[in-house]
């Protein structure tokens, strides 16, 4: 019985136990850190792959690409908080215009005659 499955969850625990141990981060690891570990980073994927699915389905399209990845993350706040310094390759930017420089709304006037009649 594997220690994923005894955790519930689909990463695997060993092999985040065998990369905290081959990447020296420590002397020891206790026996739930590897499984912290791989329950954090897995909540962190479905939370990505689920907003990226939603801006795919927006988009009308079935499958995830990196584009819809960008939208997911940049999107949202705690998201962008995490991974903003990251760069998505073909992912594209967030359509944003500044304000400034949308063209100026005019108000059609309305005749002194009909404004006394409201």
């Amino acid at each position: 019985m594997t220690r994923s499955f005894r955790a519930g969850l689909q990463f695997p625990v060993t092999r985040f136990h065998r990369k905290l141990r081959s990447n020296n981060v420590g002397k020891r690891i206790a026996t739930g850190a590897p499984v912290y570990l791989a329950a954090v980073i897995e909540y962190l994927v479905a939370e990505i792959v689920e907003l990226a699915g939603n801006a795919a389905k927006d988009n009308k399209k079935r499958r995830i690409l990196p584009r819809h990845l960008q939208l997911a993350i940049r999107n949202d706040d705690e998201l962008q908080r995490l991974l903003g310094n990251v760069v998505i390759a073909e992912g594209g930017v967030i359509p944003h215009i500044l304000p400034q420089l949308l063209p100026q709304t005019k108000k059609p006037k309305i005749p002194k005659s009909q404004e006394l009649e409201v």
